[in-house]
């Protein structure tokens, strides 16, 4: 039988070396905040070239997750910007209407600025260094910035808006582009994410991009007297250029016991678009229809208490590539 004081040495001896271990693992962990220096792998914006991509999952709170690739579709050296489209139809038209996803179309070549409407905002703020603070708009919201340290070799972005909203994201110089971007609201519930998952070069298939104006955004609550109208006028893109479509999303929501209709209809009556919903309806529809310079009527009817539907609709300017 061993001696108790040579076990208890033994287990005390034993103990040290896991401490040791652990304390020695810790020293490897690294995160975007703390104590860890700032350090980024590049500081200077990239330069794109056409047929550059950038292929991310996206997450919004309407449709869950996709994957798509940015692609950069032209440079345009005289106006100093770049194109942005995206490889799904599906996606741009997401974009249009929902407005989720603001890398798309113009970017300038100088800062990589985004366009808001039309004006260019500076979500990345080159050189990186920790501690910076800037300004600008960007989805709907005016947004104060902070680089706020690295994680991996990328400067760390976290923004608060005036309405409470909040962004955190991330710039992978060594891939020219975001690593991670994060929107979400007053309640932190998620608006949109995007992840990079790989890059490349020399992209070959199409590529989409739709300039849209948004026409009219509404949420219609239940038990409704009657029937609920409301208007808007398609006078064209400020542009001057006539919409090729509009696209539509609906979300309808109408518990066991409610029901709905809702049509859209021209200055002369004529319905361009109609639905019926009916008790238990749960459905998102996302779509065109084609686009007419005119004045429309939105009719809906809704019964139950806790039954929504949200119309939104937007015109279009289909931009597309073929590389």
């Amino acid at each position: 039988m061993k001696n108790k004081s040579a076990v208890g040495h033994h287990m005390r001896a034993i103990l040290a070396a896991l401490l040791l271990m652990l304390l020695s693992l810790s020293g490897c962990i690294t995160t975007g905040s703390g104590d860890e220096e700032f350090s980024v792998n590049e500081t200077e914006k990239p330069g794109w070239q056409i047929g550059d991509w950038w292929l991310y999952t996206f997450e919004t709170a309407q449709f869950g997750e996709d994957t798509a690739r940015l692609v950069v579709t032209d440079i345009q050296d005289d106006e100093g910007l770049y194109m942005l489209g995206i490889s799904s139809e599906r996606e741009a038209q997401r974009h249009a209407v929902i407005n989720h996803n603001p890398f798309l179309g113009r970017v300038t070549i100088n800062e990589l600025s985004v366009y808001e409407n039309g004006d260019a905002q500076p979500v990345f703020n080159f050189p990186w260094s920790q501690g910076d603070s800037w300004e600008f708009t960007l989805l709907g919201e005016y947004w104060s910035a902070t680089t706020t340290g690295s994680y991996n070799g990328m400067p760390v972005v976290t923004a608060s808006s005036d309405n409470g909203h909040s962004l955190e994201y991330h710039f992978d110089g060594s891939h020219g582009f975001l690593d991670f971007f994060e929107w979400k609201n007053q309640d932190g519930d998620l608006q949109f994410r995007m992840s990079l998952t790989n890059t490349g070069s020399d992209y070959s298939g199409e590529v989409w991009f739709i300039r849209a104006t948004d026409l009219k955004d509404r949420l219609f609550e239940g038990p409704i007297d009657g029937e609920a109208t409301d208007t808007f006028i398609d006078s064209g893109h400020p542009s001057g250029i006539d919409f090729d479509y509009y696209v539509f999303y609906i979300d309808a929501s109408l518990p066991q016991g409610g029901t709905g209709t809702l049509s859209l209809r021209d200055h002369t009556g004529n319905s361009i678009l109609t639905r019926t919903y009916t008790a238990g309806t749960q459905s998102q529809e996302l779509a065109t229809i084609p686009s007419r310079s005119d004045e429309y009527t939105l009719e809906v009817t809704l019964t139950g208490g806790q039954s929504t539907i949200h119309f939104m609709i937007a015109g279009g300017i289909e931009n597309y590539w073929e590389l």
